[in-house]
């Protein structure tokens, strides 16, 4: 079959423009990329390898006022702002939920500003999973602002598909105080989805926390298990007991100035309105795969353990507390006489180091373990954990009366 001589024309045209249109295009990036080529060959190829590179250049991220080696300082960082310009829908889901509020959460801790500056600034400890939190954009322009997008789209791929797999988020959410991927991966949810990855028959960590692509990534009761008002009056009480000894209340059971970081940082759920919309959002969630009267129960006997737990975190402050109110552990200057949880490894005495390995270790495993469907985090991490806390630190503080002729 002969071709007509104007289609072949045609063709031939489109085909020259569209070389001329390519040739431009790699002509505009040749000095951003033939530098670095040589210098950070590594970036070149995952932004190469990017979706982003058939559309953006250099410039849109990163400005236009750096030419040459001699003045790489003013090569621009990125910020979330950056990524939102065209990422809109989420990164207003992102700004308006939890891991926006990583570093100010980690900012509110009492010991935080004691710590060693590389291990906050330098994110080689706190600072490097807390960096997925959003600062002040005016006043901290640098390169830890950044960090939020890319903590899981990583530099310079930005990849959809990577942030989507659980092992994104294995970097954070693990080990001593929020070991979630442990807990998740030796689950029958988990167990599932290595054996059978490609067929999406067990849920990840996305499909629950950023169900349908949902940047917020909230839960119910937040990171201290907390909900105000607690209708049950039993639970009540004890929450008031760990409300002290996260001196949120002073002794007396009065706000301190810490309830204003608790409300800012989005940690506990202070409406029964706000923890009930998170808790049908998860039910939605698991009523993909199972019927909504396994999925409720299972998620009331989930709350249930966080009760249990909550129990033996109140015993724990009480005989720390008593211990305070007896003058045995004298405060340090300008703090409650009382205990504080939130001092973590800086906590002054050997029996309120034990308290807060109860409160951060123990406590979240019992509950976390609970939620994430791992009876054995549950069980011999977790509440069998709190028990023997409780046990030792009855008879630490017998003998610490004892020394003290009491």
């Amino acid at each position: 079959m002969k071709v007509r001589p104007a289609i072949i024309l045609l063709s031939c045209f489109v085909m020259s423009w569209l070389s001329l249109g390519s040739a431009l295009g790699a002509e505009q990036r040749s000095n951003c990329i033939l530098c670095h080529e040589k210098v950070t060959s590594g970036i070149v190829k995952e932004w190469a390898g990017s979706k982003m590179s058939d559309s953006m250049d250099c410039q849109d991220c990163h400005g236009s006022a750096h030419k040459s080696a001699q003045d790489a300082k003013k090569a621009e960082l990125p910020t979330p702002d950056h990524c939102g310009s065209c990422h809109a829908t989420q990164y207003k889901q992102y700004a308006d939920g939890k891991h926006a509020l990583a570093w100010v959460a980690m900012e509110a801790m009492p010991t935080t500003g004691f710590q060693p500056h590389p291990y906050i600034e330098g994110l080689k400890g706190c600072g490097g999973c807390h960096r997925i939190g959003l600062r002040d954009a005016k006043s901290r322009r640098d390169y830890r602002y950044g960090m939020a997008c890319i903590s899981c789209h990583t530099r310079h791929k930005f990849s959809k598909a990577e942030a989507q797999s659980p092992q994104a988020c294995r970097m954070c959410h693990m080990g001593f105080d929020h070991p979630q991927w442990e807990m998740w991966s030796s689950s029958k949810h988990g167990a599932i989805h290595f054996a059978d990855p490609a067929s999406g028959r067990a849920p990840t960590c996305q499909t629950c926390h950023l169900e349908d692509g949902n940047h917020r990534v909230m839960t119910a009761w937040g990171f201290l298990a907390l909900r105000l008002p607690e209708p049950d009056a039993e639970w009540m009480g004890y929450r008031a007991t760990i409300l002290k000894g996260l001196q949120v209340l002073d002794p007396a059971g009065n706000p301190t100035p810490r309830l204003e970081v608790v409300k800012a940082g989005k940690v506990a759920r202070l409406s029964a309105e706000e923890w009930q919309a998170e808790r049908d959002r998860m039910l939605k969630t698991c009523n993909r795969c199972h019927s909504s009267q396994f999925a409720r129960l299972n998620l009331e006997n989930a709350d249930a353990m966080i009760k249990e737990a909550d129990r033996l975190m109140a015993k724990g402050i009480d005989l720390v507390a008593g211990l305070y109110q007896e003058g045995i552990i004298q405060p340090q200057p300008g703090k409650l006489a009382y205990p504080d949880v939130l001092t973590f490894y800086e906590a002054i005495t050997p029996i309120e180091q034990k308290l807060y390995v109860m409160f951060l270790e123990h406590r979240m495993r019992t509950f976390q373990g609970a939620f994430h469907n791992n009876p054995d985090y549950v069980t011999w991490y977790g509440l069998a954990e709190l028990k023997k806390d409780v046990v030792e630190m009855t008879r630490d503080a017998h003998e610490m009366r004892r020394q003290k002729g009491k």
